[in-house]
């Protein structure tokens, strides 16, 4: 019964501090965008109608693939 006086103030401590967290992550914005990284992963990088991408070509042409060890003079 006596070890309750101790668990008591430790579980309060425990709890405000918790809270301090938990008040501090929401203040700094931590849960603002929660949906936002997983849509971004759906996402194709390489997409041409992203702004910023419109000088990527989507596929090599014949001429540019030299795996085959074909070069054309």
């Amino acid at each position: 019964m006596e070890v309750l006086y101790l668990l008591i103030p430790i579980a309060l401590v425990l709890v405000l501090v918790i809270g301090l967290a938990f008040f501090w992550a929401i203040r700094s914005g931590q849960y603002e965008d929660m949906e936002g990284p997983a849509y971004r992963i759906l996402m194709d990088d390489d997409d041409p109608m992203i702004p910023g991408n419109e000088d990527r070509r989507t596929e090599p042409t014949p001429e540019d693939d030299d795996r085959n060890g074909d070069r054309k003079p």
